[in-house]
């Protein structure tokens, strides 16, 4: 039976990939991966060449399916996400579950590296022995319960937000009270990586003024 090796890969910056991440792809049958396309720049980047395997959220039976079936004529085989690492706010998670449901035994191994959660955790300025992740928040249904969380926690709170949406989220905690602290990053370790730090308020104001692009992770606290 073959192994499956769940490999960071760098959030932007592509020199954040670890020697044993490279090594593992290099040696490998085949990758499975988000999209294609943006692991294909990866492995150039590396001059890797190897067969890549489209496997995201809206895979079904049958690939999860097609991917035990390589593990267990023995080929060994990587996962990566388009970012960070796999299984974290992303269906990696899934395709563990169902292999170790139908192969208790199966090697599964993590090859670790990059996260968004731990970058922003690094430099939020705050004690970060005890935090909580909660992902993406709710799109619709939800949304109110989820910021009510993460206001009213007594941890700490981490969660990912699209930059279609930053502005309503702040707007949505800005209106649960004063007393929230923030720190953002928005595209972590590229190029025009930024770190908010303050009240909800001033970095709203801020925001508005910019053009709004990239991912963004966001810490929240209360003062």
């Amino acid at each position: 039976m073959g192994t499956l090796y769940i490999v960071a890969t760098p959030i932007g910056n592509l020199g954040d990939i670890t020697l044993r991440a490279l090594e593992t792809l290099k040696e490998v049958a085949l990758i499975l991966c988000e999209d294609t396309r943006v692991t294909k720049k990866l492995l150039v980047h590396y001059k890797i060449e190897k067969p890549l395997l489209s496997y995201h959220q809206h895979s079904k039976e049958d690939k999860r399916q097609e991917i035990l079936g390589l593990l267990l004529q023995g080929k060994n085989l990587a996962l990566v996400s388009d970012a960070g690492t796999p299984s974290i706010s992303d269906p990696g998670n899934e395709l563990v579950e169902f292999l170790l449901g139908k192969e208790p035994d199966m090697r599964i191994i993590p090859i670790p590296g990059s996260s968004a959660v731990a970058t922003l955790a690094s430099v939020a300025g705050i004690p970060m022995d005890k935090f909580v992740f909660l992902g993406y928040p709710p799109h619709k249904k939800g949304r109110k319960k989820f910021f009510e969380q993460v206001a009213g926690n007594q941890y700490p709170v981490i969660f990912y937000e699209s930059p279609h949406r930053i502005l309503k989220t702040l707007q949505e905690l800005e209106a649960l009270g004063s007393n929230l602290n923030v720190v953002i990053g928005r595209e972590l370790t590229k190029q025009f990586e930024t770190i908010y730090r303050g009240t909800i308020a001033s970095i709203l104001a801020r925001l508005k003024k910019e053009q709004i692009r990239g991912e963004f992770s966001v810490a929240v606290w209360k003062g």
